[in-house]
């Protein structure tokens, strides 16, 4: 992928492409990132699919995709990516984490294995896999504070759920009441510039979370 002539020569954003001029990474280690690509693409921002410890460098903001958190924990270590990421995001750089990337980002995870890490970027415990296995996935409208009054078609897919809500950490929405099981549970949280969704905002054709990001670089 091009890199720009001048990184600092942002363009100026419109309605249509909020993204203009930004700089995205696309944590491509392993999952489902080529979907968060095309949606931030279709915004007009540059997207760099960061695999190696130097594609974290300039950097406007980053996505940490679904997949497999165990796996994608490992091909951090392995690439050398969890000491960047860590220090990039102590310094403030806004990232998303949607379904596997929520876990990676969360401070805790409840039932994972002994040897996995997670990067610690909010105040949240998570449990993987919360409701069920592939064929358990869902879709649910959700009520998203701060994005409109239109309700989000969210796609959940093995999802994990946010078990506990530190200081500090907002909740933007949660699981209907007459869903069932999870019900009320947290699942998109905030806290300071990183923000993180159960479900899969890529799958739908909804991109405002992707403009959220977006605008608050």
């Amino acid at each position: 992928m091009d890199v720009p002539a001048a990184l600092g020569s942002h363009a100026r954003p419109s309605a249509d492409q909020p993204g203009a001029g930004q700089r995205v990474g696309v944590l491509a280690v392993q999952g489902a990132f080529d979907a968060h690509r095309r949606v931030l693409g279709r915004l007009g921002a540059e997207v760099v699919e960061v695999r190696r410890p130097e594609d974290v460098d300039h950097l406007d903001a980053l996505v940490l995709p679904g997949g497999e958190s165990t796996t994608i924990s490992k091909m951090l270590e392995f690439n050398g990516l969890f000491e960047p990421l860590g220090a990039a995001l102590r310094g403030g750089l806004r990232a998303l984490g949607t379904c596997a990337g929520m876990i990676v980002l969360a401070g805790a995870i409840l039932d994972g294995r002994a040897d996995q890490r997670c990067l610690g970027a909010l105040d949240i415990d998570v449990r993987r896999n919360a409701f069920g296995r592939q064929r358990d996935s869902f879709e649910t409208d959700l009520d998203i504070a701060g994005i409109g009054p239109e309700p989000f078609p969210a796609v959940f897919i093995r999802a994990p759920v946010v078990a506990r809500v530190g200081p500090g950490v907002e909740v933007l929405a949660r699981l209907p009441d007459d869903h069932g099981a999870g019900a009320g549970e947290p699942v998109l949280c905030r806290a300071g510039h990183v923000l993180v969704a159960a479900f899969h905002p890529e799958l739908s054709e909804d991109d405002r979370l992707h403009r959220l990001l977006l605008a608050e670089i």
